[in-house]
């Protein structure tokens, strides 16, 4: 009996250790409070793949309550492939920023859940940009309606509805970013394809192609941050 006692405490002890261990999965408001390099676990849903190479991925992610950017997630080619859209997962890895981009980098550990897959509807920025609250919806799905396209200036000075590349020293041909200007209640943005995640072959790419000045678009895409919004678009068609 004293053994079965010592063994049945022994057992609760490691239970209790491995219960004080387990890392507690935060909120999005949680984790917008955390500081810079700490330690962060999330509970989170696969939206889109931007690639995969040397046995690390980037992928944007949300939840019902925010969203994060994973970059250079371990992991190999045969998890990358399970990770599709919608796919719930946890996620342990720390905070950082990179020129206002905050994403979470060095991830120890993601674990896959059986859930119901999760996509979250885009959300209206139209009104939200140039604000200090648009920052609040940083890696969420967005859109935007009723842009203009507007020129930009390309390597030789002429106007351009887009550039390969942000100084437009690509060309076609070689998979680069694209980069698109749109005038939005009197003020101009930037917007980004991001060719790791929508490359030459997608029906965005091409579309952006084919912009020309002084269309009106509805745009949607991921808000990235790089000095100020920055969104990885993923789709591009004729304003409704």
């Amino acid at each position: 009996m004293k053994k079965f006692f010592a063994l049945f405490l022994a057992v609760m002890m490691l239970s209790a250790v491995a219960l004080a261990e387990a890392p507690a999965v935060m909120t999005h408001e949680e984790f917008v409070a955390a500081d810079l390099e700490t330690e962060v676990t999330v509970v989170t849903y696969v939206q889109a793949k931007q690639g995969w190479w040397d046995n690390k991925g980037t992928i944007y992610t949300q939840a019902e309550d925010g969203a994060y950017f994973l970059y250079n997630m371990p992991l190999t080619q045969e998890e990358y492939d399970l990770l599709v859209p919608g796919t719930k997962i946890c996620v342990k890895g720390y905070k950082a920023e990179w020129s206002g981009e905050v994403e979470i980098i060095d991830i120890e550990k993601f674990e896959i859940l059986e859930a119901e897959p999760f996509f979250p509807e885009a959300l209206d920025i139209t009104a939200l940009l140039g604000t200090e609250e648009l920052i609040a919806h940083q890696n969420e799905l967005v859109s935007v309606k009723g842009a203009v396209v507007t020129a930009k200036k390309d390597a030789n000075g002429n106007d351009a509805a887009f550039l390969y590349n942000w100084d437009g020293s690509g060309a076609a041909g070689n998979n680069n970013d694209l980069y698109f200007d749109v005038t939005v209640n009197g003020n101009v943005y930037s917007f980004t394809v991001e060719s790791y995640l929508c490359g030459e072959d997608t029906d965005v790419y091409q579309a952006v192609t084919k912009l020309n000045v002084g269309d009106v678009i509805d745009i949607e895409g991921f808000l990235y941050w790089y000095n100020g919004a920055q969104p990885h678009v993923i789709a591009v068609k004729a304003a409704e």
